[in-house]
């Protein structure tokens, strides 16, 4: 069935915005208020359509906060492709049982270069394909990154750590990186999976998992393995303690978007202490 308007989500947001579009200057403005630094390392996640009518839609988005970090500042963002992940295990939605075997041997194998982002939203997505941009390599939950500290934060990224101690975030920590949650809550801060690699609590395990991969010899096959099982579904709640707690986190605006800069070790420490208080005691969720 065709859409009656494909336009209506751009009108209503054309309506929206009274005073105008934003514009890179605005938020290159913005990103300085809200006390993004010259030289960092800056992890973000951002929604577009939270920022409002953006003129150049998110191309300007990344090349504001490019500009905010300049030339000796680095610019992280989450690339996952998690279509790549066993189909099995597939709940939102789930497929049917017999596509399993079919998506295991045809789906392509991941290619930095050419696997696009899936549910990670258009900032993302065109900083993935900015000429200069690199990846690391993992075919569930790479980063992106660009600038001096890029290779450094992106290579050894291990298979069967896809957000622990052999990912980026943990280069990050290492680091002292700064996390900007940019139109997105505490729900979307992939941080907190690395807190969940190094705290304990009751039902931490370990889960099957698989991908398509190409082998030494170039050749694509489904490889099997074994990841830390992760979830998300308290990360809000332990957002919000955290900020109300530390208050660590710088919160403005940014476009329309409400906007959120805080260090990531903090963040991180802080819910290596809070997983085990709050999990496995049927308080999650």
């Amino acid at each position: 069935m065709t859409d009656p308007d494909p336009h209506a989500g751009e009108r209503r947001s054309i309506q929206r915005a009274a005073q105008g579009p934003v514009t890179r200057r605005r938020l290159l403005e913005d990103l300085r208020s809200l006390g993004v630094r010259e030289g960092e390392v800056l992890l973000v996640h951002a929604s577009l359509s939270k920022i409002g009518w953006v003129a150049g839609k998110a191309q300007a988005a990344v090349m504001a906060l490019a500009e905010a970090l300049g030339e000796s500042g680095t610019l992280v963002m989450p690339a996952f492709s998690m279509h790549l992940t066993d189909p099995a295990e597939w709940k939102a939605p789930p497929v049917p049982e017999s596509w399993w075997p079919t998506l295991r041997e045809e789906t392509p194998a991941f290619v930095r270069d050419l696997t696009p982002t899936r549910m990670m939203g258009a900032i993302a997505e065109c900083f993935r394909s900015w000429h200069g941009t690199v990846r690391s390599e993992h075919p569930h939950a790479s980063f992106c990154a660009r600038g001096p500290r890029a290779r450094e934060i992106t290579d050894g990224h291990v298979l069967e750590s896809k957000l622990g101690e052999g990912s980026p975030l943990a280069r990050l920590y290492e680091l002292d990186a700064r996390v900007l949650l940019l139109g997105v809550t505490h729900a979307n801060n992939s941080s907190l999976h690395l807190a969940e690699h190094r705290a304990d609590w009751p039902g931490k395990r370990l889960v099957p998992d698989g991908a398509p991969l190409v082998d030494e010899r170039g050749e694509r096959r489904w490889v099997r393995f074994e990841s830390p099982a992760t979830e998300d579904q308290d990360f809000a709640r332990l957002g919000e303690e955290f900020e109300r707690e530390t208050g660590s986190a710088s919160v403005g605006r940014v476009g329309h978007a409400e906007a959120r800069l805080f260090s990531q070790r903090a963040a991180v420490d802080y819910a290596v202490v809070w997983l085990p208080r709050n999990r496995g005691r049927g308080e999650s969720g």
